[in-house]
């Protein structure tokens, strides 16, 4: 008979029993949490509902956010425009024909301030999909709460804040990976002293999975980047109870229906024993893994798109199953272009179905003691642990993605789905099986190059209002806490409340940083 393996190349067998598994799991909210965070998981609260949205203008994707409010979203997903991700303004020659395309263009206070226009931001907790960039689009969230009167301890969310991901998998990366850290753990310092309940940052898997790696090296990669962070915090002089507790995590759930459930497990288990074992973490925040999962992107097709709507229900289903604390799902049209209205209401719904009607979140767990899930548990972590002790051996994840050894396993990954979804070997409806002739209408929401233009007049119109001789004091600020050791969250606070944009800030930290060059271009 031949051998059956899944997504990731594991072999399967055709039945599993209680000798398949290593040991029986502890109860969920006990240690090392491979159930679960919480001992009655969503029997208190359900997962945070937290749709992805953001395009064109600062005013049209607010539009986008209080309707999706209005629907029922329990928290806010932004998402940026490449130019504001890479630190271009919306005028810069480099933004031509981004702004406003893949999310929403901010260049200052200005665009925040319209972005949240009406959300009360002591009630609604934000996640930020923002990298590079991310300490002025945290600077600038937290200058528009201040300015609705929101005390610190209520402003909540999660900058994503992961760098090395950039470098690894997704490419919004600006400067060379030391200053890119200086950054992130002076961000980790700033909210230590200034915003108490902000997730500071979420390492991020996704991309890395989206870009073709296994389940195994999706949480591998994660967790030695999680490491490196580690690392690097305490380097800076924070101790790892002071800042751990405020890490979460980002993870893709694709079409591999159990190998994900058991991949959340699984890095639960990895993140509780790694935190206590090599760094020593005694508070037990610190050892609890949380983590956002968001349905595959990778996995939507172009082709019968209304599929779309059951892969994404069956991706929800599975983050659900295996723990997650806040979830977006796709809409069906994102493999086409950015979602309309109808589309992401109904992917909302989606969640609304799972956490309302189908009655799984009234049990915690509910696949704890399968045979097969718990085994494929244990594999997923065995092979994980495997690549984590061959980046330790190469130097660590920083030096593996300066070599270029991270992005090569990614792509070597890639090639071998990809070589079995043009063999026919891995069946996808609708595009290697089951295809039809008939065209399905479906409506695409293109962002057109009137955005740019008024992002262009508004910016023109926001430098002609300020005080020069201000701004340009600002800029020798930041300048000089970028040639220094000072924490650079104050200087560029300073700069971004006197709308100092955020491409000028850019400008001046690509003069004394530089700009990273991957391994290919060196």
């Amino acid at each position: 008979m031949k051998e059956v393996s899944n997504d990731s190349g594991l072999p399967l067998k055709p039945v599993y029993t209680a000798e398949d598994r290593l040991a029986e799991e502890p109860p969920p909210g006990t240690f090392p949490y491979t159930r679960g965070i919480h001992k009655d998981m969503y029997r208190g609260r359900l997962w945070t509902m937290r749709q992805y949205a953001g395009f064109g203008t600062a005013a049209e994707s607010n539009k986008r956010y209080q309707f999706l409010l209005k629907q029922g979203q329990t928290g806010l997903s932004v998402a940026f425009d490449l130019p504001t991700q890479i630190g271009y303004d919306s005028d810069d020659p480099m933004a031509n024909g981004e702004v406003g395309k893949v999310g929403v263009a901010i260049d200052s206070l200005a665009d925040m301030e319209i972005l949240f226009t009406g959300i009360p931001l002591d009630r609604v907790s934000t996640s930020m999909t923002i990298n590079a960039t991310a300490a002025m689009l945290l600077l600038l969230y937290q200058l528009v709460a201040e300015k609705q009167g929101c005390p610190p301890e209520k402003i909540t969310g999660t900058t994503q804040n992961d760098i090395l991901k950039e470098y690894a998998a997704r490419g919004t990366y600006i400067f060379p990976p030391a200053p890119s850290m200086r950054l992130v753990t002076d961000l980790f310092a700033y909210c230590q002293s200034n915003l108490p309940n902000w997730n500071t940052i979420s390492i991020s898997g996704y991309h890395i999975r989206e870009a073709g790696s296994t389940a195994s090296e999706e949480i591998a990669f994660t967790m030695s980047h999680a490491i490196a962070y580690v690392e690097a915090a305490r380097a800076a002089g924070l101790t790892i109870d002071e800042f751990a507790p405020r890490i979460s995590f980002f993870f893709a759930s694709h079409m591999d229906f159990f190998e994900e459930v058991a991949k959340f497990r699984a890095a639960r288990r990895m993140w509780a024993r790694l935190m206590r074992d090599r760094f020593g973490a005694k508070d037990e925040r610190s050892l609890a893994l949380r983590f956002h999962t968001q349905t595959g992107g990778v996995t939507l097709t172009a082709q019968q798109p209304l599929n779309n709507v059951v892969r994404t229900a069956l991706e929800a289903m599975s983050a659900v199953l295996g723990g997650t604390q806040s979830l977006h799902t796709n809409a069906y049209d994102e493999a086409l272009g950015l979602p309309s209205e109808s589309a992401a209401e109904l992917a909302l719904r989606t969640q609304q179905v799972i956490g309302h009607e189908t009655a799984v979140p009234r049990v915690a767990d509910p696949l704890g003691g399968s045979y097969y899930v718990e085994s494929l548990t244990d594999r997923v972590e065995e092979d994980a642990l495997a690549i984590m002790a061959e980046i330790d051996e190469l130097g660590g994840a920083v030096r593996c993605i300066e070599s270029g050894w991270t992005q090569r396993r990614i792509g070597d990954s890639a090639y071998r789905l990809q070589s079995r979804l043009e063999s026919g070997e891995r069946v996808i409806v609708g595009v290697n099986r089951y295809t039809n002739t008939l065209e399905e209408k479906v409506e695409i929401m293109k962002v057109g190059p009137r955005h740019q233009a008024a992002q262009a007049r508004a910016l023109k119109k926001l430098r002609a209002g300020r005080d020069q001789a201000a701004v340009s004091q600002r800029l020798a600020d930041i300048e000089s806490a970028a040639r220094g050791i000072e924490n650079l969250m104050p200087p560029l606070k300073a700069a971004l409340a006197d709308y100092v944009t955020i491409g000028e800030c850019c400008r001046v930290l690509r003069q004394v940083w530089g700009e990273y060059q991957p391994p290919e271009a060196a």
